[in-house]
């Protein structure tokens, strides 16, 4: 098959030499026997050599980088670049298991790992895999498989490849949602994580993104370190499946719109053995919860808020910034003095120096005073190639509030 050649607008050159990893439709110039899905060359207007990726024209991101060197993208080359990440993830956690939690953790992230559109989680002995473009959607069997093939080269236990393929952003690129066994052993309907006092489920097939949100997981630790005191009363927003407040000593509230999520946090609490008296689970618009809080002068010394994705382009950010203004705002206002603030944006598109003065506002209106004591942000098994800026998408802070 002759590969695509798609050529570069004259002065449209610089942030494909700087290594990002997207090409815009603004910036192409013309597409010469492209397919939807498959590789392309990438040219500058003089026909010169500039990098490869795959195409795609129905979404506005048309060319998506795998290489910039002149090279073959061939089962070679995707067993090499999934073999880095992958053995890199392994050393990594390694010298992690002595410490911490048996966790999930991230084993492909997308663009960080120079593999954009594909994000692969690792659960016990179940990868999930996340195909957000359409050229991964086309080789996902063969990356499960090679995935599967380095696993058993690097002796790492995997029973099955599961994929839930059902982000929003795939609509951007023609694709519907996707779900179902790639490779192996059909998952169970729970994977049971954590040891020791603390334990939690998993939810492959349905739970938020791929079952868990591995971005916070050493966030969680250090609220961890906070809820060691058993006279503290936390008020987890956008709980999901508890995990911020589980390893609480003191009383918890868990408010989601979600009743599977409370379900799930429910068999969380009940598998940590936390007193039923000590936890609530309330089905509520967290927005709303907060106000009434507020209008009733309800005091926690904790609050975790960590919302959804409010802004999906820079069109939203806007629109999102009053979101996370009026989350915090109303967040402050119902903190004793001396308590905690964590608050965070899953928004690529809000950048961590406007999250930092959204929020810097809010604590102005409130009437409070804040100090910062940790800025906070994604995992270190979630890397963020020093090209993509964008990939820093969570960013967070803990707050002692007074």
């Amino acid at each position: 098959m002759t590969q695509g050649i798609v050529t570069i607008q004259s002065g449209r050159e610089k942030s494909i030499r700087n290594q990002h990893p997207w090409i815009f439709s603004g910036a192409i110039a013309k597409a010469h026997d492209a397919i939807p899905g498959e590789l392309v060359t990438v040219v500058d207007h003089k026909g010169e050599f500039m990098a490869r990726g795959y195409w795609n024209p129905k979404s506005q991101i048309q060319v998506r980088i795998l290489t910039w060197q002149d090279e073959t993208i061939n089962d070679v080359w995707w067993h090499r670049m999934l073999s880095r990440a992958i053995a890199t993830r392994e050393t990594y956690n390694e010298f992690r298991r002595q410490t911490q939690y048996d966790e999930g953790y991230r084993v492909i992230n997308a663009e960080n790992d120079f593999l954009p559109g594909l994000v692969i989680d690792r659960y016990h002995d179940w990868a999930v895999l996340q195909g957000l473009t359409l050229h991964i959607d086309l080789q996902k069997n063969k990356i499960a498989q090679l995935v599967a093939t380095i696993f058993e080269e690097l002796n790492i236990p995997l029973q099955g490849v599961y994929e839930r393929s059902d982000a929003d952003i795939r609509g951007k690129e023609g694709l519907t949602a996707a779900a179902g066994v790639l490779w192996g052993a059909e998952p169970p309907e729970y994977i049971d994580m954590g040891r020791e006092a603390l334990k939690y489920r998993v939810d492959i097939r349905k739970g938020h993104k791929t079952g868990f949100y591995l971005d916070q997981k050493h966030n969680h630790h250090i609220l961890d370190q906070i809820l060691v005191n058993p006279e503290l009363a936390t008020l987890n927003l956008f709980s999901f499946s508890g995990r911020f407040g589980l390893a609480s000593a003191g009383k918890v509230v868990n408010v989601d719109s979600s009743h599977d999520a409370l379900e799930l946090a429910r068999q969380n609490y009940r598998l940590c053995q936390f007193p039923d008296d000590e936890v609530g689970f309330i089905q509520a618009d967290c927005f709303d919860y907060l106000r009434e809080c507020v209008k009733n002068k309800t005091l926690f010394d904790v609050v975790v808020c960590d919302p959804p994705k409010f802004a999906h382009s820079k069109q939203q950010v806007d629109k999102a910034a009053r979101g996370y203004k009026d989350l915090n705002l109303n967040a402050f206002k119902i903190i004793k003095p001396g308590g905690y603030l964590m608050t965070f944006s899953c928004s690529g598109a809000i950048s961590r120096d406007l999250f930092q003065k959204i929020v810097f506002g809010a604590v102005a209106d409130s009437g409070r005073q804040a100090q910062i004591i940790q800025h906070l942000s994604a995992a270190d098994d979630h890397p963020v190639a020093l090209t993509f800026p964008e990939g820093e998408y969570l960013k967070g802070l803990l707050l002692r509030v007074y």
